[in-house]
């Protein structure tokens, strides 16, 4: 079988999994990208698990209730974050590790870094030890590629209130909050380029939607 310099290589071929992470702010568009990834490799053959943090496992997912739900107001940061960590640490061992072991591409709406830059910036906790936190959570389980859809934090805002109608926890934050939440993610990416993709989040989605697939696609080449 004859493979194009752009293309992945056949879900028969590939020896282990790759994981995919897709961050950003509020309203940066990220489920969009999320699918359009997942149905591309689909479409080509590849065993994709589509997940998203907090949740992908019935755990986690409860946590995910909990977390988000507008009415928990008093929440303590430290709680917080040590509940995001707790449903990390289930979604891995649960789904992620698996799907990875299956040789799966294992394509995650938000990861680690969200929780570096809302706790660990936004938040005031410490980059570092909420990194660290989750690293136990995840037995160091780091993704391959971050894709950071990078958004001004008041356009983001603004397409997130035209999806809901009821903003939660972390939509209802001060837009001085949101602000510390795109530095941090920009932080992050500056800290480690090879493993990070930045893309404006404003570009049409389908631009984006083909830089994302051309990246991807070199990469799981590059992968073996």
């Amino acid at each position: 079988m004859t493979v194009a310099a752009n293309d992945p290589p056949p879900a028969s071929e590939a020896k282990r999994g790759f994981f995919v992470v897709f961050e950003g702010g509020e309203g940066a568009g990220k489920s969009t990208q999320v699918r359009a990834l997942a149905e591309h490799l689909m479409g080509v053959g590849q065993q994709v698990t589509l997940t998203r943090e907090p949740g992908g496992v019935p755990s986690a997912e409860a946590i995910r209730a909990l977390l988000l739900d507008p009415a928990n107001t008093a929440v303590d940061p430290r709680a917080e974050a040590l509940l995001f960590a707790a449903a990390r640490a289930e979604h891995v061992a649960g789904l992620i590790a698996p799907a990875l072991q299956r040789g799966d591409v294992v394509i995650c709406d938000r990861y680690i870094d969200s929780s570096v830059a809302y706790q660990g910036f936004a938040r005031g906790l410490g980059a570092e030890q909420i990194a660290d936190i989750s690293a136990w959570a995840t037995d160091g389980l780091l993704p391959d590629l971050t894709i950071v859809l990078d958004i001004d934090p008041q356009l983001g805002l603004i397409r997130a209130g035209r999806v809901s109608a009821t903003p939660d926890r972390m939509e209802q934050e001060s837009l001085p909050f949101h602000e510390q939440v795109r530095e941090a993610f920009l932080h992050q990416a500056g800290l480690d380029p090879d493993r990070y993709l930045i893309l404006p989040a404003d570009d049409d989605p389908q631009k984006l939607a083909r830089e994302i697939i051309g990246e991807i696609n070199r990469r799981l080449l590059a992968h073996g």
